[in-house]
């Protein structure tokens, strides 16, 4: 990516999410060359020197790719073969989207990934500062969503209605406290700024990254096709939960989309979906098909005949759509606490 007259932002967004031990000196790109002895086709976007290390940040402007890392990761090995005098570099991927299977092999070959917000538009300072511990994750989402639902209580109570330990609740609360989400009373908390919260989430965890599929399905209208869908995935013992609009207009009773329906789906389980319910590309509504990151199918919920994820998956996953559904994601979080 060509850094563009947001750079200076970008730049910022990146260094609050590395949190360099020290103030950053910023090289140039172009000595590279002359340190591996050979010109080659491509080149990191930035490097930095902190604290002893070395950084070689890629700025992706959408998502991330295979090609992306292996770039990546065969800049590293040249640079290994320079010689054991060079300091190793930390790699750095800083992209708007990365697909689960690319974000699980970037984790194995240690390439920390960054992500950036996914609309240019968006304001990349004081909306959300990146933090240590994500609050995305499964463990994480529990004391988010509880708090939530609690409004106002301790982070003793969190714990022990989630049944996880105090000191990672109070991790979690800490750094929300960090962010300016929630405030502390004494031995009480709560939120107080939930759009830098919905924020947060949107770029800790876009529900872009986990598309696998978008599927034309014969069907005219959402909630008879998720209906339908439910009943014969049921019979056929897959594992399956909508989401996203679907989830979200069921719980609110806000007006549900009718032009698509959400869904988790295993990917071994696609093609069997297509062959049961693809239509005619030019005709009917689509099917957006998400890959689980985690365990969305144990609690489960039916209304109206349709299988739906969890109140707290869903408000999660509504959150990881941006601001295309804000107001129903605002919705979900005024109706959250009697859901």
């Amino acid at each position: 990516m060509t850094l563009t007259d947001r750079s200076s932002d970008v730049v910022e967004f990146i260094l609050n999410a590395l949190d360099l031990p020290t103030s950053p000196e910023i090289l140039d790109v172009g000595n590279l060359y002359e340190v591996l002895g050979q010109d080659l086709p491509f080149q990191p976007d930035m490097m930095l020197k902190a604290g002893g290390r070395l950084y070689f940040i890629e700025v992706v402007s959408r998502v991330a790719s295979l090609d992306t890392i292996a770039r990546m990761q065969l800049l590293r090995e040249l640079w290994r073969r320079k010689g054991q005098e060079l300091p190793e570099p930390v790699l750095v991927i800083a992209a708007r989207a990365i697909r689960p299977r690319e974000e699980q092999l970037a984790e194995k070959l240690d390439i920390l990934v960054i992500r950036l917000p996914w609309k240019p538009d968006l304001p990349l300072k004081h909306e959300y500062k990146p933090s240590k511990s994500r609050l995305t994750t499964a463990k994480s989402w529990k004391i988010v969503s509880r708090l939530l639902k609690e409004k106002s209580t301790s982070i003793r109570q969190l714990a022990l209605r989630e049944g996880v330990s105090y000191g990672w609740a109070h991790k979690i609360i800490g750094a929300l406290i960090e962010q300016e989400i929630v405030e502390r009373n004494d031995s009480y908390v709560r939120i107080v700024d939930v759009k830098r919260l919905l924020n947060g989430i949107a770029w800790e965890r876009p529900m872009k990254n986990l598309q696998i599929a978008e599927v034309p399905i014969d069907f005219s209208e959402s909630i008879p096709a998720a209906r339908d869908i439910s009943y014969m995935l049921e019979r056929q013992k897959i594992p399956f939960a909508f989401t996203g609009y679907t989830s979200g207009g069921l719980y609110t009773g806000y007006a549900v989309r009718q032009d698509a329906v959400s869904l988790y789906l295993e990917e071994k389980h696609l093609d069997l979906f297509e062959e049961f319910f693809s239509g005619p590309s030019g005709g009917g509504i689509r099917a957006w098909i998400y890959a689980p990151d985690r365990d969305v199918f144990t609690d489960t919920q039916q209304i109206e005949g349709i299988t739906i994820v969890s109140p707290a998956q869903a408000l999660l996953d509504l959150a990881g759509l941006g601001y295309s559904v804000m107001d129903l994601t605002k919705a979900m979080v005024d109706r959250y606490a009697a859901l």
